[in-house]
């Protein structure tokens, strides 16, 4: 399945938020989009669950923190309640494969896990 299918578009859109400053900084807003096993190996090598997600994001982000996405986000839809999404980012200079997993429950799409592999960029 492609973009087109509206669970993949589900999960970019909710992807998408959680990229947003005003979304990271809000712990309503975030665990809105964290499912409750979420987990994360962060492109800082560190491994992040929800709690410590919820408990350290919102006090860590800028209102100015910006990630910028280099590649189209692009999905497939695994199964009937399960999308893989991959893009990279750039972020304060630092550039990121990202892969995360949606999952839809009765509360909507959210996050179930996230990866982030930095790379260097072109001519580094």
């Amino acid at each position: 399945m492609t973009e087109q299918d509206p669970a993949v578009r589900a999960a970019i859109e909710g992807e998408l938020r959680l990229l947003d400053p005003d979304v990271r900084r809000s712990p309503e807003q975030l665990g809105a989009l964290l499912h409750p096993d979420f987990h994360e190996f962060g492109s800082s090598g560190r491994r992040w669950d929800r709690a410590s997600t919820l408990a350290r994001l919102p006090q860590d982000t800028d209102p100015a923190d910006r990630y910028v996405v280099t590649s189209g986000i692009e999905g497939v839809r695994l199964a009937p309640d399960l999308v893989h999404l991959t893009f990279d980012t750039v972020y304060d200079g630092r550039h990121a494969h990202r892969s995360s997993l949606w999952r839809r429950t009765d509360a909507g799409w959210q996050m179930y896990f996230h990866q982030g592999t930095p790379f260097p960029a072109a001519g580094e």
